[in-house]
């Protein structure tokens, strides 16, 4: 009986034992998901009340840009669609001339100083025309186009030569100056639209006060608002179109002043062969 008493008891504490070190293990298991948890948890938190913050921000930026281009809709709208549609049709038209002769003459303003140097090379050191006219001939631009019908007619006299450099000039420069006319033409035509709304707008105006019998600001509010909107439309896009247009100019100035330079120095090297062929 003893024996059997000592065997429950060294069993039962043996179980007792092996209990505890169970529920240990599982506190001890448990401790570093309960700090993993509490962490997430913290950065949730954290994440929760940031979010507001930026979702805030992010919600005044697209309210920002949405007034902005709904302002820019109701003044459209407010100005009259009609007289708006003008000046709009007026600016994009002059934008897309701007740009065709932007392109045009970027892609012709050409330094003619190495082609000047090729020519030279091979009209007065080698004496080789057809080598010359060939250089002018693939050189892209005004400059080179007037070099080569300069040298067309580098065996005849110096006199005919700087004839068809004068008049082949005048032709390079009539392309260069090309639909700049309608430029101008866009220009003065946004501001006239935009005082012929305003005229429209006051006819409105004094319409509303023979109707109403009555001078107050919420009648004329309304002829006023139109008169006002398309003249700054019309201003805003004559601006826009004279910077277009001053740049395009002094693009133009400046490749006129190379093809003149570009010129002389061709008649020298005409003349130098000339000479050097005449001996």
């Amino acid at each position: 009986m003893k024996k059997l008493f000592a065997t429950i008891a060294c069993v039962a504490l043996l179980s007792v034992g092996f209990s505890t070190a169970a529920v240990a293990q599982d506190q001890t298991a448990a401790t570093p998901e309960q700090v993993v948890t509490d962490a997430e948890a913290a950065v949730e938190e954290a994440t929760a009340t940031e979010a507001p913050v930026e979702a805030s921000a992010e919600e005044t930026v697209v309210a920002e840009n949405a007034s902005f281009h709904q302002a820019l809709k109701s003044k459209f709208i407010d100005g009259g669609a009609d007289f708006m549609s003008f000046v709009v049709i007026t600016l994009i038209l002059g934008l897309a001339i701007s740009l065709e002769r932007i392109i045009y003459l970027n892609l012709a303003n050409v330094n003619p100083d190495q082609m000047l140097h090729d020519i030279e090379e091979a009209l007065v050191k080698r004496n080789d025309l057809e080598g010359a006219k060939k250089i002018a001939r693939e050189t892209r631009g005004p400059i080179a186009s007037i070099a080569y019908q300069a040298l067309l007619r580098a065996d005849q006299d110096i006199d005919i030569v700087e004839k068809s450099v004068v008049s082949y000039g005048g032709v390079q420069g009539g392309l260069l100056e090309k639909n700049l006319s309608w430029i101008t033409l866009f220009i003065a035509m946004a501001p006239s639209l935009g005082f012929l709304g305003t005229v429209v707008g006051m006819v409105l105006a004094f319409d509303k006060i023979e109707q109403v019998g009555d001078i107050s600001p919420t009648v004329v509010a309304g002829g006023m608002k139109v008169a006002l909107i398309t003249t700054i439309g019309g201003l805003v896009v004559a601006l826009i179109l004279q910077v277009f247009y001053n740049y395009i100019l002094s693009l133009v100035e400046g490749i006129l002043n190379r093809m003149e330079d570009a010129s002389i120095t061709l008649l020298d090297l005409v003349v130098k062969y000339n000479v050097k062929n005449n001996k």
